[in-house]
């Protein structure tokens, strides 16, 4: 499934209260991570991310304690001081990242937490998710093979790389505009794992990847230096775009759509980005679907929506489409997204 998906999917076993164990499969990078701690945040969820790889059993378990000899217990008793890092109230998502990197001594442990939501003396509370993620061997990563009791224990997700989940997410987390063209053209290059280099294209690594560039430095330390070349070679376009404000004003009615198709990605990318109201968004459209062909309409069409939602202006959208009839006609297929009836 995509990354889009995984969180629907995660959302529903929130929303109908379903806590049944979920292990998240995908490459390292993709956000799986990222997902389980959106949804906790939406969904005012208190969020517990443990690396069961770097814990050793006796700090899921606990330590033992030894307890006074007492009239009915002549020879003494020992129980187990659970660690305080695991929920005792509340409402969560207690997440087990990393969990087939860590030793199979260790995902026994996590086998009782997983079934029988308790260890030792400790028990889940009620009100908390438990879910777990992992790499695959196939993404070489270092991996030990999950037991198949542990493995029966869980619903399995898996979840692919996916560029536009990426796009939507880079989008309304105001990654830089250049970064977003760039893989809207080269969207194999989201993901390229590179086994010989320490730095390599994921989704994670071109979020710091924008941050970096944000600030004007080098992005070769987060995606490598194959990916750098590929993007400075993009970037060295810019000089050619027409005068996107011009457009987005009303004004380009004397502006052609170029024939270069990643002029055209960074043209139509950087109309979304740049549009800072319903007016000049509606702009960017006319002169769109005036100037090139259906393709790179909905392509914009598609980032436009996307955008109206987070900026709360989709009623206005509509209200536009409502009002134009060339609007309206294209919108059709986006009608159930917008409320246009």
């Amino acid at each position: 499934m995509t990354p889009t998906a995984l969180k629907t999917y995660l959302q529903n076993l929130v929303t109908h209260n379903l806590p049944i164990s979920t292990m998240i499969w995908g490459a390292p990078g993709i956000g799986k991570s990222s997902i389980v701690a959106q949804v906790a945040r939406e969904n005012q969820l208190e969020f517990i991310d443990l690396r069961l790889s770097q814990l050793a059993p006796t700090d899921l378990r606990g330590l033992p304690v030894a307890i006074a000899e007492s009239d009915n217990s002549p020879q003494g008793l020992s129980t187990w001081y659970p660690p305080e890092f695991l929920p005792r109230e509340g409402k969560g998502i207690l997440f087990l990242d990393e969990l087939n990197m860590a030793p199979p001594a260790m995902q026994g442990v996590a086998q009782q937490l997983i079934l029988d939501r308790q260890v030792g003396a400790y028990r889940v509370p009620e009100g908390w998710f438990i879910w777990a993620a992992g790499n695959r061997k196939e993404d070489r990563a270092s991996v030990f093979a999950m037991p198949s009791p542990l493995a029966n224990r869980f619903l399995h997700l898996n979840v692919e790389v996916d560029f536009e989940s990426f796009k939507s997410y880079a989008l309304l987390n105001s990654f830089h505009e250049q970064i977003i063209a760039f893989l809207s053209y080269r969207t194999n290059l989201l993901h390229y794992l590179d086994p010989q280099n320490p730095a390599w294209p994921s989704p994670r690594s071109w979020e710091m990847a924008s941050s970096l560039y944000q600030v004007n430095l080098d992005i070769t330390s987060a995606v490598g230096e194959a990916a750098t070349a590929e993007f400075n070679a993009f970037v060295s376009l810019y000089d050619n775009l027409p005068n996107l404000r011009e457009i987005l004003t009303g004004n380009g009615e004397n502006i052609t759509f170029s024939s270069e198709p990643s002029v055209r990605y960074a043209t139509t990318i950087g109309l979304t980005v740049r549009a800072e109201n319903i007016n000049e968004a509606y702009n960017g459209f006319r002169w769109l679907t005036d100037k090139a062909t259906a393709e790179w309409v909905q392509l914009y069409a598609t980032d436009l929506i996307g955008q109206m939602r987070a900026k709360k202006q989709l009623g206005k959208l509509a209200q536009l489409i409502q009002k134009d009839p060339k609007f309206k006609e294209f919108f059709q297929d986006y009608k159930e997204l917008i409320g246009v009836s």
